[in-house]
Order: structure tokens, then sequence, then C-alpha cells
């Protein structure tokens, strides 16, 4: 049985249902050849024959009969007095078939050939894992978290793919634990040498609507039609509903009553609060809808540098500008207007940019990140809250709150 090892090898994977019978046959044919190749300069004049039942093969080399003395091949030609040995009524010029065992390749080739096999079959098995998922680039998948790692989760599907989940595509409040099933978007497919690496994301626009898809039937039938999302993952969300048929309402479909259908969503994303607006090609009235809660009292739109001047009543600026600046920032993304808002009412304010030689860079972004970009948008604040909201101290606050007053000041006073 000096063919036990590649045989062995071979009935490891002849049951195996990730691989068909022919493919494995064009497989252990593929690493035969090229041993033989190795070994005698060609192959082209061997017979492999496989029985992929019994997990059996036969190696038959092929020569020509020649006189002896004149044998200059010796692959493909054999002397007379040697192919007689194989069957004594041999003539010049017949062809002689010869089986070739194993062994005669020797023991160290049997090896390399029983991990040429195994290596092939996993390559194969890759090719096609990666075929597989990479259909599946977009679409929501399930898996359960094998191994909790710092930079990742490792999860498993139920056919034992390992599937990444990156700390940077996990929602910020994710917690989950060893066996825990999680839901995600494949975001993409590669192959890193033979291995495909599967990447699953949470915090993916496309994961929220692929979402919508699932839970909400009128989305999934095409009644309703999900034109855009933009989202800050775990914080909030702003999702662009339409529909042709006059006779549904998109948002109130979305949301449901009292909230019920997107409750599941809304769950799903760490309690992200998701607003739904009415898509429309009016962009003054999608800016409008873009900015709710908040009501607008007058809008401008610059359509060749893609600005948006909102007008506001003081007590409705908050509101537009919403917790950490999420909502006008993704009120700009949906829209993919630049928004700047102005308080009704408010004259002779200054933005804050033109204290840029007493405030530092770094302060000026700290308030705008929370909306407040002008000298009395800050004034009209309370330094405690300010310094709750901000990453500033409270010296800091107190600072820049003297830098302005004193500016207005002295306007006054000139």
């Amino acid at each position: 049985m000096e063919n036990i090892a590649l045989i062995d090898s071979f009935s490891e994977f002849k049951d195996d249902k990730s691989i068909d019978k022919p493919t494995l046959m064009a497989i252990l044919e593929e690493v035969l050849r090229s041993a033989l190749k190795k070994k005698y300069g060609e192959d082209d004049n061997f017979d492999i024959i496989v029985n992929p039942d019994k997990g059996d093969l036969e190696i038959w080399r092929n020569r020509v009969v020649v006189a002896d003395g004149e044998v200059e091949d010796p692959n493909q030609e054999i002397s007379l007095t040697e192919a007689r040995k194989i069957e004594p009524d041999f003539e010049v010029g017949e062809d002689v078939s010869e089986e070739v065992k194993l062994i005669d390749l020797g023991r160290r080739s049997i090896l390399s050939l029983r991990q040429n096999l195994i290596s092939k079959v996993h390559e194969h098995d890759n090719t096609n894992i990666y075929k597989h998922f990479k259909e599946l680039e977009g679409e929501i998948y399930t898996a359960e978290v094998h191994h909790i790692r710092h930079r990742a989760i490792i999860l498993l599907d139920d056919d034992g793919n390992e599937i990444i989940l990156p700390k940077d595509r996990q929602i910020p409040s994710d917690f989950f634990r060893k066996g825990e099933n999680v839901r995600g978007i494949i975001e993409s497919v590669e192959l890193k040498g033979n291995k495909p690496v599967i990447i699953l994301s949470r915090t993916s626009p496309l994961f929220l609507e692929k979402l919508f898809e699932q839970e909400i039937p009128e989305v999934f039938d095409g009644l309703i039609n999900v034109k855009k999302v933009v989202r800050i993952p775990g914080e909030k969300a702003k999702v662009a509903v339409d529909s042709y048929d006059d006779r549904i309402d998109p948002v109130g479909a979305c949301v449901g009553m009292k909230g019920s259908r997107i409750h599941s969503i809304v769950r799903e994303l760490g309690n992200e609060n998701i607003d739904v607006i009415n898509f429309t090609t009016n962009n003054q009235l999608l800016i409008t809808r873009a900015l709710s809660p908040a009501k607008i009292t007058s809008l401008k739109i610059d359509e060749e540098n893609k600005r948006a001047e909102v007008m506001l009543k003081p007590e409705e600026v908050s509101k537009a500008i919403g917790r950490g600046g999420h909502n006008i920032r993704l009120a700009g993304q949906l829209t993919g207007y630049e928004i700047d808002v102005f308080r009704e009412g408010v004259e002779e304010d200054v933005e804050l940019r033109e204290f840029a030689d007493e405030i530092d860079d770094w302060v000026i972004a700290e308030f705008a990140k929370i909306g407040l970009d002008t000298a009395k948008s800050i004034l009209e604040q309370d330094v405690e809250d300010l310094v709750k909201r901000t990453d500033l101290e409270e010296e800091t606050v107190r600072d820049v709150m003297r830098v302005l007053r004193e500016e207005f000041e002295e306007e006054n006073n000139s």
C-alpha cells in the first residue's frame, strides 16, 4: 500500500459536500501530473485513472518499443529487451503501457503529493466561499459570536465560515457575548493570499436601508423607495423616502402607529434616533424637512456653491442644530448643501472665527461642534452648560466669554 498516504487524503475529501467528485478528480489528476512532469520531464504520455468511489487510482506510462541501443528518450521509448520483460511477444514499433506505482516517484514525492492535494482542495473551497460571499455584498447577514478581541469580533456562520466585525464597524453601544447572534451587512469580501476575508458592518448607511426593506413590507414590495440614508451610528439618522403611489403616505407607513414599525429598527441600532422625511426634488422644501423638528422662518439657497442660509427664531436654533450638532450635520449630508444657521432679529453678530487671533482654532472648533459659531450664540449660553456640552475647561469658557463681551462693549462705546 505504497500509495496509502495519498489515498487517505483523497478519502478525506471524497464525501465532502463542499466539493463535487469531478472537481476532486480533476484536482487529484492535476497534482499527479505535476509530480510526473517533475520526475519524467513531461506528462503527456501518462494515463491517470481515478476511482472516486473507492478513493483508488492507477497511473500508466505509454512508450514505444525501439531496438536495443536506440533509446533516445527513456520516457517516451523502451528497448525491446525491457519491453519483453513486461510481455514476451512485444515487437519493435508497438506501444507498451506500464503501470507506475507511486513508490516509484519516491517517498518524499508522495508526501509532497499529499500536501499539494490538501492545499489545492482548500484553495478550491476558499474560492467557492469567496464567490458565495462576494454575491452577498450589500446584504444583511447573521452570524454567531465566536471570539471577542480588542479590535474586532470574530463570528462564525452555520457553515463555519469566519466573518469579522471590526471595532469601527460596531455601533458604540454594541455589547455582545459569545454565542450571541449578530446581524449586520456584508460590507466587503477580499482574498488575502488564498483566504477570503469577510467584513461585516453595523455602521453602514446601507445596513439601515436594508433593515427598512426587511421590516417594512411596502419598502420590500417596492411601493416605497428609500432615496437616501445618512447616519451617525448609534446617535441619529435621517432617511428620505418616496412613493410612486399618491395613496401611500411613505413616512407614516415607515414609522407606523406610534412608531410601532420603526421600533424594531431603532432597537437593533442601539436606540439610534431615526428621522424619516418625505423626499422631494424641491431643494428648499427638502432642506426645510431635513432640519426638522426646527421650524424655519426663511431660506436662501446658493446653488453655485451648494450653500443654504437658514433664518430661525432664537428658540428654534438649538432644535435645528441638535445635540452635538448632529441634526444640522445630517441635514447637510442628506440634502448635499452646507447649511448656515442665522438667528432672526439678532443684529451685529460676529462669526467666532473672526476672533482667531485671540481664541485658539481648536477652541473655536469645539464650539462649532455643538452649533455655536457666532459671538452672541455663545454669550446667550450658560457657562456650566457649555462646560458639559464641550470638552472645554470652565476657565477656557470664561476666557472666551470675556473676549467676546469686551468686543461688544468696545463697539457700544465707540
